[in-house]
């Protein structure tokens, strides 16, 4: 099971990042490094494969939380380098969560309870429709505001179910 870590900060560089002995990954894969005003920098791996919520481009200046997880393997260097699994442009009175959620729609740290809404949109991450059950999945939720309740709820903007 992936256990979701995001680091937030400001893009300071977005460069290109092959891969070792694979001549088609140039141009394919893109390292950005994001500082978060404390004097720590992450550097993310994006790959083909990492979802932008909201499908967004991003640009050196951009504010932006990378999501990775924590229990893969990684290098040794510094700065830290992560495999981004989902990238977030920081945008005002919204939220980004990359989490498990339970049966009960609790993240596995729980810190957010989701109450689905009709106005709910719950897709899958090429945009279509999700007609089951987000329950016992790994979820991106953009939400707005929420309780001040142990665990925090919220009615989600938006849910996508990550297969």
């Amino acid at each position: 099971m992936k256990t979701f870590q995001y680091f937030n900060g400001v893009i300071t560089m977005i460069n290109d990042f092959e891969i070792y002995g694979d001549p088609n990954s140039s141009g394919c894969y893109k390292l950005i490094s994001v500082e978060n005003g404390y004097g720590n920098l992450v550097n993310f791996v994006v790959s083909p494969s990492t979802y932008f919520v909201d499908h967004v481009m991003v640009k050196i200046g951009d504010m932006v939380t990378g999501f990775y997880d924590a229990n893969a393997p990684v290098p040794l260097i510094y700065p830290p380098q992560f495999q981004a699994i989902v990238m977030a442009k920081n945008v005002q009175n919204e939220n980004v969560k990359v989490d498990y959620f339970d049966s009960q729609l609790i993240s596995s740290d729980n810190e957010l309870k989701l109450n689905i809404g009709p106005s709910t949109q719950i897709l899958l991450e090429n945009g279509q429709a999700f007609t089951g059950n987000p329950a016992n999945r790994n979820l991106i939720v953009v939400y707005g505001p929420t309780t001040k309740s142990i665990p925090a709820q919220t009615t989600p903007y938006k849910i996508i179910v990550m297969c």
